[in-house]
């Protein structure tokens, strides 16, 4: 199932945006499965993948819409998979928009929240987050590996959702980066509990406190990017992936669940995260959102020009 590209639409439409995806999905009790506004699928049944990508009209970032068509994804992989009507056993998940992956979380809506001195909805904004994430982790409860395909940047969010993928692949010049810190705040959607049972506790705090940008070459050598592909070459290689490993599917699935009980991570571990960082986000200061405001004019003009 595939959907054509829709164009960029500017920030001041985001909210219409979000309403009108939320509405969609919860208003429409008939819809087909794998049918979304933000998120274009397609099943390989040759190669038992799931090919997704998100294909937003707004930003690249992951805004209240796009959280809601991935809780509706999940939910219809689990069911197809369950059902037997579609034997997925991989999910791939990339991006359309031109150099980019994920910006990551929706600046404008968290300083919108900051202002309004709203903490229950960044609590519920960024539970929302990590509610999908840790299901991915869990690979749904479904003998599915989940692979991330980096073909553009991924920020903030964006970096934090492939932590929690099975397998991340990546083009070389792709940049990875957690840029909170440099307005004040610290990536609260599972980056430090990802990274902490990856890396160790201080290799997790170094890289979260740096803010710095690292390539998709320097996360090949820590072990966060499992394989690197030429620039354009990133389907290719995940489809090369498959095809050489998936006569080891099942004891890649008990693997990775090994892996998982051995080195558990609850969810209450996570949404306690978040309520640390909405505590964090109330206390920035102006000069702080006003950096943020900075960050997100460059990004919107940097996507104009890719648009």
């Amino acid at each position: 199932m595939t959907f054509e590209h829709s164009p960029f639409i500017p920030s001041e439409r985001h909210q219409e945006l979000h309403e009108a995806s939320i509405h969609s999905l919860s208003a429409v009790p008939s819809r087909r499965p794998f049918e979304f506004v933000d998120l274009e699928t397609h099943f390989d049944a040759e190669l038992e993948t799931l090919w997704t990508y998100m294909r937003q009209r707004s930003r690249p970032s992951f805004n209240p819409g796009l959280l809601a068509e991935f809780t509706q994804w999940q939910n219809d992989i689990a069911t197809a998979r369950s059902s037997a009507t579609m034997p997925i056993r991989y999910v791939v998940l990339g991006s359309r928009f031109p150099g980019v992956f994920s910006l990551g979380g929706d600046l404008d809506l968290f300083s919108a929240h900051i202002r309004n001195g709203d903490r229950e909805a960044l609590v519920r904004y960024g539970r929302a987050c990590v509610h999908i994430l840790h299901r991915n982790m869990l690979s749904l409860d479904q003998p599915i590996i989940t692979i991330g395909l980096v073909e553009g940047d991924a920020l903030g969010g964006g970096f934090e959702a492939l932590l929690s993928f099975n397998v991340v692949i990546a083009e070389r010049g792709t940049h990875f980066g957690l840029p909170e810190t440099n307005f004040g705040l610290f990536p609260g959607m599972g980056a430090h509990c990802f990274l902490s049972r990856r890396l160790g506790a201080a290799r997790a705090e170094q890289m979260i406190l740096s803010g710095r940008s690292y390539t998709a070459e320097e996360l090949y050598e820590l072990g966060i990017v499992h394989a690197l592909a030429d620039p354009g070459m990133g389907r290719a290689e995940v489809e090369r992936y498959i095809r050489q490993n998936r006569r080891r599917h099942s004891g890649h699935c008990a693997i990775y669940e090994a892996s998982r009980s051995v080195n558990p991570l609850p969810l209450g571990e996570l949404e306690a995260v978040v309520d640390l960082w909405a505590d964090a986000a109330l206390r920035l200061s102006e000069a702080d959102l006003k950096l943020m405001r900075r960050l997100v004019g460059a990004q919107t003009r940097l996507l104009d020009k890719a648009a």
